[in-house]
């Protein structure tokens, strides 16, 4: 038997067989290279396991797209989820932010914030009030009808509002995701599911705050910044809005019961007015506080007040939206005069000129009112936003020269004037020599003081307790007035009393009388009973009574 060697036999298949069956021909033993026999007790290493890959591990993969998810929605929230709507005559901007406990946050600057318990979804919804609109504040005071729908309107704003930022936030959220994903994965597919999912997560919340959605949540906002002492100004809104009237009466009440007990004392000076005196009452500064009105009603009521005269700062933005705050001075019952502060506008200015009752003096025009000749100016400054930078003194002594020039010419045309009234003092004392006596305001506490050519100037404290400024201080600002005497003959100021009621959250009055020097030398002159000794200089008295709330 003839031996064919393997290597012969393997080239003679090769060429017989087609290419393709070539790797059957042989025993598969004889297509591997023998291996050489181990030694004895040899163990055999293991060939290494590769380590598993980022692929091979859900977590990492699913961790990773989460984190592009929010953050890509974050960022396009942030960038174009804004939204700039009106609600009634207010500008505001609506935005979604990230939030571990959702709720709702209002931010008025720069008064500070209140935050909503509104909803509990992982986003929070910001709206900040941005300013007033003029023109649709105009449209409201030009035609009032529409203030009985105001409520409506708001409402409606607000949806459409909502509305408009729930389109906005979607497209933001899934273009910002998409972006972020195609930046990190570079894949259009990894980046349209980060877009997917953001959207996903939008509606989720979105239902979350649907859900438990808590329209109650009004009455117990939380305050921060200088709105952070409002719950104790005026509580929360719930008793705001059933107790406020209660708070105003209890004001007016507090008046009226200290002025009886002043009344009956019997530490008063010895000036007693005659029912020939006229009486002035003197405000200032009430920056839109409604209880000023209940209780300067009430010292009319009590006095039996003749007139009234306010320096200014009635309002506080001078907005034409802030109007309607005057309108309890028809009600009043006696002549209201005035002139415009820094605080107040020339359209309240307008508004005030159109009430019968009111007497605006400006430019130096005088008025004869209740048997006493006034004349006055208004503030050349109209500065209702801090941010304004004021033109300072020099533009008030400016329009004191005005104002006293025009005192000269009615005193050339024998009409001398009694009282001149300005709000600042820096302007109130360029009149010395030329008005026995000028009322002000402006710095929101009482004061009195002779200028050098004899005018007396009379400075008010703020009547309506300086407003929303009051919780700026350690300890608010007290409510201020002055009941002025004037005899009616030689029209001279004979004596005041100076009404101080303790300010927001106090309930304590006092009532202090003084006497003016030409008063106090007169009956000193003539002998008449219980004169008081005459003072080397005009210096604050001393409480005459005191009393707590009743």
């Amino acid at each position: 038997m003839v031996r064919v060697p393997v290597a012969a036999l393997r080239t003679m298949t090769h060429r017989m067989r087609p290419k393709h069956l070539m790797h059957h021909v042989l025993p598969k033993r004889l297509t591997h290279p023998v291996r050489p026999k181990r030694p004895a007790g040899h163990r055999t290493r293991p060939l290494p396991v590769p380590e598993p890959t980022l692929r091979s591990r859900p977590w990492p993969r699913a961790l990773g797209l989460a984190l592009v998810v929010l953050v890509g929605a974050w960022l396009g929230l942030l960038i174009v989820g804004n939204v700039r709507t009106p609600v009634g005559p207010m500008n505001t901007t609506m935005a979604l932010r990230p939030s571990l406990s959702g709720g709702t946050k209002i931010n008025i600057s720069p008064l500070g914030a209140l935050t909503l318990d509104s909803h509990v979804a992982p986003v929070r919804l910001d709206v900040n009030v941005d300013q007033l609109d003029p023109l649709r504040s105009q449209a409201l005071v030009d035609h009032p009808e529409r203030i009985s729908g105001l409520q409506d309107e708001v409402a409606k704003d607000v949806e459409h509002g909502t509305l408009d930022l729930a389109v906005r936030s979607c497209v933001a959220v899934v273009a910002g995701a998409t972006a972020l994903g195609l930046a990190v994965y570079r894949s259009p597919r990894r980046a349209l599911a980060a877009g997917g999912l953001a959207l996903t997560l939008l509606a989720a919340s979105g239902a979350s705050a649907a859900a438990t959605w808590n329209p109650k949540s009004i009455l117990e906002p939380r305050f921060s910044g200088l709105l952070s002492s409002a719950p104790s100004v005026v509580g929360n809104a719930r008793s705001i809005v059933s107790d406020f009237d209660v708070y105003q009466k209890e004001l007016a009440r507090l008046v009226t019961n200290v002025t009886r007990l002043y009344n009956v004392t019997s530490t008063l000076p010895a000036y007693q007015p005659d029912p020939s005196t006229i009486r002035v009452l003197h405000v200032s500064d009430i920056h839109l506080n409604p209880a000023s009105w209940k209780i300067i009603a009430s010292l009319v009521e009590q006095y039996k007040v003749n007139v009234i005269v306010d320096s200014g700062d009635t309002m506080d933005h001078g907005t034409a939206a802030e109007n309607g705050f005057l309108d309890p001075i028809r009600d009043l019952g006696v002549p209201y005069v005035w002139v415009r502060g820094n605080h107040d506008s020339r359209a309240t200015q307008r508004y005030l000129e159109r009430m019968k009752n009111v007497r605006v003096l400006d430019d130096g025009r005088a008025q004869t009112v209740a048997g006493l000749r006034f004349a006055g100016t208004g503030d050349p400054q109209f500065t209702p936003d801090r941010s304004v930078v004021p033109g300072g003194d020099a533009a008030e002594q400016l329009a004191g020269d005005r104002l006293a020039s025009a005192l000269r010419d009615q005193k050339a045309r024998h009409t001398p004037v009694d009282i001149a009234v300005a709000h600042e003092p820096a302007a109130a004392r360029e009149t010395d020599g030329e008005v026995p006596l000028v009322l002000c305001g402006h710095l929101h506490h009482e004061g009195d003081e002779v200028l050098p050519y004899g005018t007396r100037l009379r400075m008010e404290g703020s009547t309506g307790g300086s407003g929303l400024r009051a919780v700026e201080r350690a300890y608010p600002a007290p409510i201020e007035a002055s009941i002025l005497y004037f005899d009616r003959d030689s029209r001279r100021l004979q004596a005041w009393d100076a009404i101080k009621l303790g300010g927001l959250g106090e309930t304590t009055a006092e009532v202090s009388r003084h006497l003016a020097d030409d008063a106090i030398e007169r009956r000193a002159r003539h002998g008449h009973r219980g004169a008081a000794p005459t003072p080397t200089a005009p210096s604050p008295a001393s409480p005459a009574s005191s009393a707590p709330s009743p």
